[in-house]
C-alpha cells in the first residue's frame, strides 16, 4: 500500500498557515483519539510513522489484553493518513493540523484490530453489491461543571442567573443561550473540521443537548462523529465545562443515545429500500429483520461499557426492545415518516458512549446479514410498546450477558474476522474485571449495616 503525501495545495496550506505539527490520529476501540505527532515539514515530505499494533485495543482503564490478541512480538502498524481528512485543529493555540489514519499491518493489509478497518470491511461487502449506505447520527451529551474529584457526582454548571438547571426543559432555548459562547466555538470548530451539522436541541435532561449530523457516506460520517466528540470535549474544557458522552451519567435522568439513521442507495443513487412504485422493497424488510436477528448478538459493539446498560430504563425514552414500527418512538427500530426516496431505519439502541465506527459497523453489518440471508421481520408494532408489557428478554441487560451472547454467536467474526472478535471480547473482559473490582457507594450504604 503506497504511502500518501499531501497534495501541492495541502502542502501550500500547511506552510502558509504556519502549521507546526500534524497529528496522525485514529480511534481506538473505546473511540478515544490516539496516534503520534509529526513536524509539518516531515509530513509534507511523506515521512512514515509506526505505532504499536496493540494501541487500537487499549482498554478504557488503560490496560491491554494478553499479547496473544495483538501479536506475541508486540508488532507495529503503519499509520496511513487519509489525506481527504486533513484539517486544522480548532482547539490548538499554536497552529496544528490533524489527519485521520488507517492502521496497516506489515503485509500491507488493514489491521483488523482498528475500528475504522471494521467499518471498511462492512462497507466493502455493500460495495460488492453496488450498494452504498447513507447514515445520519444523532448524538446526545451532557455539560457538567468541572470537578477534580473523579469519584464525585456530576453537577450541572451554573447558568447566567447563578443557578444550575433542574428538571426537564426539553427543546427550550434558554440554556442554549446560557452557553452561547461555547456553542459558537463548537460551530466554528465543526466548520474547520468539515463536520456537517444539522439541528441542535436542548434534550430532556438538565444541561443535556443533542446534535444531528447531516446524512451522507457512512465512513465520512463515522469520521465526523469521531472528530465531533473530540472537538466537544476539548471545547468544553476551554470554556470551563465538562462534556460527558456517557450513556447514563445521572441516575433518574435520561441517558444519552447515538441514534443511527440508515438507508442504502445503489450506484445510480436510488434508495434500495423503496420499489419503483414507492412501496417498501424486500431489501428494506430483510434489513430490518437482520437488525432484529443480530443486534442483540452485536450489542457490545454499540453498548460498550457496564454503564451503557443503565440507560435502558422504561419510560425514560430509551428503547428496551427490538420491535420496529413507523413513526413510533417506543420501538428500538423506528421508521420515520418520509417519501420513498428517504425511506430509512433509525436504530435507537446505541448510546453516545459507543465508538461511531463500531456502532455503524455493527448496525449496517446486522442489516446486511439480514439481506444476505433474506430474513423476514416481525409485524410492525402499533401503539406504545412500553405499555404493552412486551417481553424484552431478547436484549441483554448487562455487558457481561451481552459479551457472553456475542461470544456464543458468529455474527461478529463473520463480519469483522475472528481476530477482531477475540480481541474485542478480551478488551471488554479487562474492563469488566476492573468494574467488578470496585466497591460501590450503594454497597457501603445498604450492606454495611447488615454485616
Amino acid at each position: 500500500m503506497q504511502h500518501p503525501v499531501p497534495s501541492a495545495e495541502q502542502a501550500q496550506w500547511l506552510t502558509a498557515s504556519g502549521v507546526r505539527d500534524v497529528e496522525l490520529a485514529f480511534a481506538d476501540v473505546t473511540g478515544f483519539a490516539r496516534g503520534k505527532t509529526l513536524p509539518s515539514k516531515a509530513f509534507i515530505k511523506g515521512q512514515q510513522l509506526r505505532i504499536a499494533r496493540a494501541v487500537a485495543i487499549q482498554s478504557c482503564v488503560g490496560e491491554f489484553p494478553d499479547y496473544r490478541f495483538y501479536g506475541e512480538n508486540d508488532p507495529d502498524v503503519t499509520l496511513l493518513p487519509d489525506m481527504n481528512t486533513l484539517r486544522p485543529v480548532p482547539w490548538a493555540d499554536t497552529p496544528r493540523a490533524l489527519v485521520l489514519c488507517d492502521n496497516v499491518d506489515h503485509d500491507g493489509s488493514l489491521s483488523p484490530l482498528a475500528p475504522r478497518s471494521a467499518l471498511k470491511a462492512v462497507l466493502a461487502r455493500y460495495a460488492a453489491r453496488g450498494w452504498h449506505p447513507v447514515v445520519a447520527p444523532e448524538l446526545e451529551f451532557y455539560l457538567f461543571a468541572p470537578d477534580a474529584d473523579a469519584d464525585a457526582a456530576f453537577r450541572s454548571p451554573a447558568l447566567r442567573g447563578g443557578r444550575s438547571e433542574r428538571g426537564f426543559d426539553a427543546f427550550s432555548f434558554s440554556t442554549l443561550n446560557d452557553h452561547e459562547a461555547f456553542f459558537d466555538d463548537i460551530y466554528r470548530g465543526c466548520e474547520q473540521l468539515g463536520i456537517d451539522t444539522d439541528t441542535w436541541v436542548h434534550e430532556m435532561g438538565p444541561s443535556q443537548f443533542e446534535i444531528n449530523l447531516k446524512h451522507g457516506d457512512a465512513l465520512a460520517l463515522a469520521d465526523q462523529t469521531f472528530l465531533f466528540k473530540t472537538l466537544l470535549k476539548e471545547t468544553a474544557l476551554r470554556h470551563g465545562l465538562r462534556a460527558v458522552c456517557m450513556a447514563k451519567p445521572l441516575a433518574g435522568e435520561p441517558g444519552s443515545s447515538m441514534h443511527l439513521h440508515q438507508s442504502v442507495v445503489d450506484d445510480a443513487g436510488r434508495n434500495v429500500f423503496s420499489q419503483a412504485n414507492g412501496e417498501a422493497s424486500h431489501a428494506f424488510h430483510h434489513f430490518i429483520a437482520g437488525l432484529q436477528r443480530y443486534l442483540a448478538e452485536l450489542m457490545p459493539l454499540y453498548c460498550p461499557s457496564a454503564n451503557s446498560y443503565r440507560r435502558f430504563v422504561k419510560n425514560l425514552a430509551a428503547p428496551v426492545n427490538l420491535s420496529w414500527g413507523v413513526d413510533n418512538r417506543s420501538v428500538g427500530l423506528r421508521v420515520p415518516v418520509g417519501g420513498p426516496e428517504a425511506r430509512r431505519v433509525e436504530n435507537r439502541l446505541p448510546g453516545c458512549d459507543a465508538n461511531p465506527y463500531l456502532a455503524l459497523a455493527a448496525s449496517l453489518g446486522a442489516g446486511l446479514l439480514g439481506v444476505e440471508e433474506e430474513l423476514q421481520p416481525s409485524a410492525a408494532a402499533v401503539g406504545n410498546v412500553f405499555a404493552s408489557g412486551e417481553d424484552v428478554s431478547e436484549l441483554p441487560a448487562t455487558l457481561d450477558a451481552a459479551l457472553a451472547g456475542m461470544r456464543a454467536g458468529t455474527a461478529c467474526s463473520r463480519l469483522f474476522g475472528a481476530e477482531f472478535a477475540a480481541a474485542y471480547a478480551a478488551v471488554k473482559e479487562v474492563e469488566l474485571a476492573s468494574f467488578h473490582g470496585e466497591i460501590t457507594a450503594w454497597e457501603r450504604r445498604f450492606l454495611a449495616m447488615l454485616a
